[in-house]
């Protein structure tokens, strides 16, 4: 092996390889665990509505440990995603000590029963609103395709000069409407052939319904050729 220059030249070169790994190693331990490098600065969004500064300070307080070399930001990332109103967050380092955080809120659809709210993505979420809001109703999961539903829903009753203030699916998959102006609409199951029943019966309501003159309760279009219709005055 002394002998031979080429097999010394090898051997010279892994050593200095390995030499130099150490070394980068060594720095890098450095780095990470140096007092030296502090996170002086967290920089959150403006313009929030309803996750608050002070309420992401609290969030990430038992988050930001270490330098700026040795920071988790996905543990930030996670512990700020905690909050009612948040949807998405993306923090950064921004040399030499400072975080960057910038936050999606949720915004609301619309309620989901009495406990968690619905936003534009048709995701669940825990936040609290004062605001006057739809209401959803549905079988667990089916936040998305309610949502969907609506909007479909709420274009096709606008003729009406009502909004549409509560969508239901059953636990049998069936669609019930409830319009501002106090209507109830059944629907039924298949929600491609409710959306043409309820579109019949928008077309239909100015020369039928729009003609009597009392409140309607509650109209049935589970007919495939026609509606029931039912008026408080008309109750037993």
């Amino acid at each position: 092996m002394w002998d031979n220059p080429r097999l010394l030249n090898s051997a010279a070169g892994l050593l200095v390889i390995v030499a130099a790994l150490l070394f980068a190693f060594a720095g890098l331990q450095f780095l990470v665990h140096s007092p030296l490098f502090p996170i002086r600065e967290l920089e959150v969004d403006h313009g929030l509505k309803h996750a608050t500064r002070q309420q992401i300070e609290a969030a990430v307080r038992g988050s930001i440990a270490g330098n700026f070399f040795a920071v988790d930001l996905s543990a930030i990332r996670a512990a700020i995603e905690q909050l009612p109103w948040v949807r998405r967050v993306t923090v950064r380092r921004v040399w030499p000590d400072r975080i960057e955080v910038s936050v999606e809120e949720h915004v609301a659809l619309a309620r989901w029963g009495d406990e968690a709210l619905v936003n534009t993505y048709g995701e669940r979420f825990s936040g609290r609103s004062q605001a006057l809001l739809p209401a959803f109703l549905g079988p667990a999961g089916t936040e998305q395709e309610v949502a969907r539903r609506y909007a479909h829903f709420a274009s096709l009753v606008a003729p009406l000069g009502t909004s549409l203030e509560r969508v239901v699916l059953t636990p049998r998959y069936a669609w019930q409407l409830r319009l501002a102006s106090g209507l109830n609409i059944m629907l039924g199951r298949d929600a491609d052939s409710a959306e043409h029943r309820l579109a019949r019966f928008v077309a239909a309501y100015p020369e039928t319904l729009g003609r009597i003159e009392r409140r309607h309760a509650y109209v049935d279009l589970r007919y495939p050729n026609g509606f029931a219709l039912r008026t408080p005055e008309l109750r037993g």
